[in-house]
C-alpha cells in the first residue's frame, strides 16, 4: 500500500507541477505584453511632438503653428518652387532674436532661423525655438507666402 500511495502523491506533485508551469507560461506573455504596451505608451510620451508646416504653392499651413519652447518645426516643401523659409522681415531676417540674413555662410548659420538657401520641392528644413513669443516669417523668394510661430 505505501507503495501505491507514494506513486499517487507523485502524480499529484507532477500535476500540481504542470498546472504552476502552465498558469505561469499562459500569464507571463500577457504580462510581458502589458508591460510592453506600457513601455511604449511612456515612451510615445517623451518623445517630443513633430511639428510639421509644409509649404505648397498656395503658401504655408497650418499658421499660425503653436508650440512649447524647445521644440521644432520642420519646414516641408510640397510646392513646385524652390522655397527660402526665414524669419520676418524681409529682406534683413532680423525678427526672431539673433537672427540676420548677414549670418548666413557663417558659422552662426544653424543657430539662425532662416534657411539661408532654396529648399527644392520635396525636401525640408528644421529649426529649434528657444524663444517664447509669436515669431512671424516668410518665404524669402516669395514674400507674399508667410506664416507664423507662436512659441508658449
Amino acid at each position: 500500500m505505501s507503495k501505491k500511495l507514494l506513486i499517487v502523491l507523485a502524480i499529484i506533485i507532477i500535476a500540481g507541477v504542470a498546472v504552476f508551469v502552465s498558469n505561469n507560461k499562459t500569464k507571463a506573455p500577457s504580462e510581458e505584453a502589458d508591460q510592453t504596451q506600457n513601455e511604449l505608451t511612456g515612451a510615445a510620451q517623451s518623445l517630443p511632438q513633430e511639428n510639421v508646416v509644409t509649404y505648397t504653392d498656395a503658401g504655408y499651413s497650418p499658421s499660425p503653428i503653436k508650440i512649447k519652447i524647445g521644440e521644432t518645426v520642420v519646414f516641408k516643401n510640397n510646392g513646385s518652387q524652390v522655397i527660402w523659409t526665414a524669419s520676418a522681415m524681409h529682406p534683413t531676417h532680423t525678427v526672431y532674436p539673433g537672427s540676420d540674413i548677414k549670418k548666413c555662410g557663417t558659422p552662426e548659420a544653424n543657430m539662425i532661423f532662416d534657411s539661408c538657401a532654396g529648399i527644392s520641392s520635396g525636401e525640408s528644413w528644421s529649426f529649434k525655438f528657444d524663444n517664447a513669443g509669436e515669431w512671424k516669417y516668410h518665404n524669402h523668394l516669395n514674400t507674399g507666402h508667410y506664416g507664423a510661430i507662436i512659441v508658449e
